[in-house]
């Protein structure tokens, strides 16, 4: 029997969110890609979900509005129910501050979009990694 996978995507960018889903749902047709527009969405829907629907993965895009990637991990960290999940950002950005802040708030990686579908398929591979089977 199959169990799918639920990975939730925090990405304000339609493109970037197309984009995550196409690369990463191409490695594993066992993974479902939920997506949401901004941290306080994505919270909200966390906590009306049993423990039994929790995802597999989260990835934050660092510059959500509302909230950034690194307030969201925060917010997650203060919730015993969401530890075991693996947490991830991913960002344009490649700032040493954002990326010590992630770490130091919860993220078990921080990682730089690619700019390409290969470097996405790698990074996506790399994501799968993390999700515990």
């Amino acid at each position: 029997m199959n169990r799918s996978f639920k990975v939730f995507l925090g990405e304000d960018d339609l493109d970037d969110q197309d984009f995550f889903k196409e690369a990463f749902e191409s490695l594993d047709h066992d993974y479902e890609v939920s997506c949401f527009t901004n941290g306080k969405v994505l919270l909200e829907y966390l906590q009306r979900l049993d423990d039994s629907q929790l995802p597999s993965l989260i990835v934050l895009d660092y510059n959500l509005p509302l909230m950034n990637g690194s307030e969201i991990l925060k917010m997650l960290a203060e919730t015993n129910r969401y530890h075991k999940i693996p947490k991830l950002i991913w960002s344009t950005s490649s700032s040493p501050a954002f990326r010590k802040s992630c770490l130091e708030n919860g993220a078990a990686d921080y990682l730089v979009k690619p700019s390409d579908v290969d470097g996405l398929v790698r990074i996506g591979k790399k994501m799968k990694e993390y999700i515990s089977h």
